[in-house]
């Protein structure tokens, strides 16, 4: 009877065996994958325990060092050095336009006041002054608006000055149009509009100007903050290539390794370089911070100055009920300039200037000021309001109050402006210490790489 099994049949597997092997096989090579770290290991400590073992991973963790210390010293130095270029491009004019912005507007308010006591129709010259401050207030405010992105609180005093100030220039210009037709109330509008600037817009002007003043110091700190990290991995390299050098020592008898005191040497010339270039740094960018600070305390005089002049001019807007503002020009010419015109902020300024010529100057006039001032007081006192009022606006007469503030802003105006240029020249030649610091990491790290590659394998050759 003829058989019916298939031929070749006893050759045919198993069921599922092909299956089962594949599996296996994946086993095994994912077995193999999770091993390879520990059979790294394993190869890094036999290679070790030989003497050529041990110089290549000696090699190689120097070349890794090395470069890795150039690599984050290079971006540490650049970010550095970009971060005290900042200073002078970007922040500090943002701080100085957040100035502005309080100056403009203080500046504003007495120069509407001024112009409110004019006989007849406000001069030229104080419409052109109103008008300015005003632009330059808009313009000032837009530039610090640009930085406000990312800091709501100064956002949102940003957002309080661009409300306001409009309902300011028109409560402005209800006064003027009310005094041109000869109403009464034109003094309540302008008073109205003068304690609005100084109860909501100045505040938010101040609170913003702190802001970007705050931000500034910040940003002066960091700049000139010591780089701990960069400084660690150089020791750790010096500590390294030290090790290296006594080890070779004690193995071959051999004092020096030229490849490895290039390397040395190399390695010192950076930490040299970065010890300098810190130094000079901190120095240029510590003296450019004296100057914001004195920039800062002229801008707050000046200021000071401003808001007493304001006073002193609504004084006499309010024929006879104006003991508030004459209070509030006695408030801030002390802040200003002492009680006799020779302390307050600017003696604080006189003390602090490199050369006090021109502050001093300023001295004289706050104390002229005062005496003047006296003078208006004294004959709106005795009823004799217009003579007061022609007193306090001649800006020819050189016994005014007008003559003496206008000295006394100019003055300040000219020390706000030395200060700030003396700031941008000091932080700039801080900056330029920086200058080829950051590519001479990358260059001196690689020497150093290729100063220990080339010292070691010369140790090695003797193996072979």
């Amino acid at each position: 009877m003829t058989s019916t099994v298939p031929r070749g049949g006893s050759e045919m597997a198993p069921a599922g065996s092909e299956l089962s092997g594949g599996g296996r096989g994946s086993r095994s090579g994912l077995a193999a994958v999770l091993d390879l770290p520990a059979e790294l290991v394993r190869g890094m400590a036999k290679s070790a325990a030989t003497t050529p073992g041990r110089l290549s991973l000696i090699v190689v963790g120097l070349v890794v060092l090395s470069l890795l210390t150039g690599l984050v010293g290079t971006l540490s130095m650049q970010q550095r050095d970009d971060s005290v270029d900042a200073l002078v491009e970007h922040r500090e004019p943002l701080a100085a336009a957040a100035q502005e912005v309080y100056r403009s507007l203080s500046d504003a308010d007495a120069t509407a006041a001024t112009a409110f006591l004019m006989p007849g129709t406000d001069s030229a010259a104080l419409r052109e002054r109103y008008a300015a401050d005003i632009a330059k207030a808009g313009a000032a405010l837009a530039k610090a608006a640009s930085d406000s992105a990312g800091n709501p609180e100064a956002a949102e005093q940003i957002d309080v000055i661009s409300r306001q100030l409009p309902v300011y220039t028109g409560l402005i210009a209800s006064a003027k149009a009310n005094d041109r037709q000869g109403y009464p109330v034109g003094a309540a509008y302008l008073r109205e509009a003068s304690e609005l600037l100084r109860s909501t817009i100045l505040p938010a002007a101040e609170d913003l100007y702190r802001i970007n003043a705050d931000r500034l110091a910040e940003e002066q700190d960091d700049a000139t903050s010591f780089p701990w990290f960069i400084a660690l991995m150089l020791v750790g390299l010096i500590a390294a290539l030290a090790y290296v050098q006594v080890y070779l020592k004690r193995r071959t008898n051999r004092v020096f390794n030229v490849g490895l005191l290039v390397s040395s040497g190399a390695v010192a010339l950076l930490v040299l370089w970065t010890v300098v270039a810190l130094v000079v740094q901190g120095v240029f960018v510590g003296s450019g911070r004296d100057e914001t600070e004195q920039a800062d305390r002229l801008v707050g005089a000046r200021i000071a100055a401003l808001q007493a002049r304001a006073d002193e001019t609504l004084t006499l807007v309010a024929r006879g009920g104006g003991e508030e503002y004459e209070e509030g020009f006695a408030e801030h010419f002390q802040r200003f300039a002492g009680l006799d015109g020779s302390g307050g902020l600017l003696r604080q300024a006189v003390e602090e200037a490199d050369s006090g010529t021109t502050l001093r100057a300023a001295t004289d006039h706050a104390a002229d000021w005062l005496k003047a001032h006296d003078r208006v007081r004294e004959l709106d006192g005795n009823g004799e309001h217009q003579q007061a009022v022609l007193l306090a606006i001649d800006e020819k007469d050189p016994n005014s109050p007008a003559t003496a503030f206008n000295l006394v802003d100019s003055e300040l105006a000219t020390a706000i402006d030395s200060a700030r240029t003396a700031f941008a020249e000091d932080t700039s030649a801080g900056a330029n210490a920086l200058t080829l610091l950051a590519p001479a990491y990358a260059l001196l790290s690689i020497i150093a790489a290729l100063g220990a590659t080339l010292g070691i394998r010369e140790r090695l050759r003797e193996y072979r």
